[in-house]
């Protein structure tokens, strides 16, 4: 990758040095590091500081074996990773992904993304993420649940309230957390609000569960609103993937008056003309953890297609990738731009390659990167860290307007950075400038440690 900064281009020399192998890691670093090129001909104090260097370099990586015995008595191992990026305005704070794609490349990705969208939030959290290799799926309640608490047996002496929360991400929800809490609780005899996303039983926050999903939406609805004084009115919506981040932004966008047509999953999609019927969804997916290919069979007049990247060849107003990394490439959005595209906002972590982006910002199109149209779910874990510090908890209604608010104070914040930094309306430079100024002034006051 090439800046016209040769201060950049040696610190991306560096990092891809020194994380040979990692191309997550070092897609996110290059698409970061390309938006800060006016920021570092403005804040040269920042340079000095050597802010830049240090905020590439996570400042612990934790890497550890999980063993555990599955039904039939054998004995499994699994590797497990927590990536400490950035603690300068708070405790560590990103989930846990248990996926057998993950790495250290991924994690440290995450990680490092997280940073700047924990920044953007306005909430004192620094930026982690951890995970493992572990694959949930087909696995019993049993062996999930030993799984856990082994992986929680090594992770415990590296948490806590105040030092570092994880949450949940893909392949962990409510059941996983709970026994990842339980196990922390047993080990440390304490009951601290050491993990974000609980059951509300034990300290949980209500509107986590919908959280990243409506904070998709409204941070879509305040930059539609704001640029073009549109809505999601009327709007034809593809949401791709069909977890919990999916399912709640098609509800939301629904509410707010648009019709989402077709939802995927790893195998393939489905489109529905009519209006993709949620209730379907969550029968398949939350009830019995199913395929989203049941749903052609429930549902007569929809239509199920083998392969998941051919959902973006359907006509759209509005795309939301809400799947995995780097499921949308150059071609896909081109189809999507010839198909008449009004705005793309990534529901998952770093969806779009950095070849569609371009293609989008060069098209006019509205796009709002990952950081900030994706920080609802770490927007409501910030809340509930709230809560358990309190010892309180705030209604449904309560923690959705605050979310709404954080919402629309990030877009605002991405949008200014980007009209102050010499590109109005690029959002993706406009996230991480202001997601990293917040930081790099953090650690500019905390000096360097020697």
């Amino acid at each position: 990758m090439k800046f016209k900064s040769a201060y950049l281009q040696g610190v991306y020399d560096t990092v891809s040095a020194r994380n040979p192998g990692e191309p997550e890691f070092l897609q996110a670093v290059g698409e970061v590091l390309e938006s800060f090129e006016p920021v570092v001909e403005r804040r040269g104090d920042l340079v000095d500081a050597g802010i830049i260097d240090r905020i590439v370099e996570p400042e612990r990586m934790i890497t550890f074996r999980v063993s555990w015995v599955d039904d039939a008595g054998k004995v499994r191992v699994n590797r497990g990773f927590r990536v400490q990026f950035n603690s300068a305005i708070g405790p560590y704070k990103g989930g846990l992904r248990l996926h057998p794609t993950v790495n250290a490349s991924v994690i440290k990705f995450l990680g490092f993304e997280q940073t700047f969208k924990n920044s953007l939030t306005g909430l004192p959290m620094g930026g982690a993420k951890g995970g493992s290799d572990f694959d949930p799926k087909g696995k019993s309640d049993g062996e999930i649940m030993r799984f856990c608490q082994s992986f929680m047996t090594e992770l415990y002496r590296h948490i806590g309230p105040n030092t570092d929360v994880p949450a949940g991400d893909i392949g962990v929800g409510a059941r996983e957390i709970g026994y990842l809490y339980g196990q922390y609780k047993r080990i440390c005899n304490e009951f601290a609000g050491v993990l974000t996303g609980k059951g509300l039983s034990y300290g949980g926050s209500l509107a986590r569960t919908e959280a990243t999903g409506y904070g998709l939406c409204y941070f879509v609805e305040e930059m539609l609103d704001a640029v073009r004084q549109d809505s999601f009115a009327g709007k034809t919506v593809v949401i791709s993937g069909s977890g919990n981040v999916a399912i709640y932004a098609a509800q939301k966008a629904a509410q707010l008056g648009a019709k989402v047509v077709a939802m995927s999953d790893s195998d393939g999609y489905v489109y529905d003309p009519a209006g993709i019927n949620l209730d379907v969804v969550r029968e398949i997916k939350e009830g019995r953890r199913g395929r989203i290919r049941e749903y052609a069979d429930a549902v007569p007049a929809a239509v199920y297609t083998q392969g998941c990247r051919g959902i973006w060849s359907i006509k759209c107003d509005i795309a939301l990738p809400c799947a995995t990394q780097n499921e949308l490439d150059g071609d896909a959005a081109q189809t999507l731009i010839d198909n008449g595209v009004q705005v793309v906002a990534e529901g998952a972590n770093m969806p779009s390659t950095p070849q569609a982006v371009e293609k989008f910002l060069a098209a006019g199109v509205l796009f709002g990167p990952a950081k900030a149209a994706n920080a609802g779910g770490v927007a409501v874990s910030g809340l509930e860290m709230c809560q358990n510090s309190m010892r309180y908890s705030w209604t449904f209604e309560e923690v959705d307007a605050k979310l709404k608010g954080i919402m629309v104070g990030i877009f605002h914040n991405a949008y200014n950075a980007s009209k102050e930094f010499g590109s109005e309306g690029n959002l993706v430079m406009g996230a991480n400038i202001a997601g990293f100024l917040k930081v790099a002034d953090a650690m500019k006051w905390q000096g360097v440690a020697y």
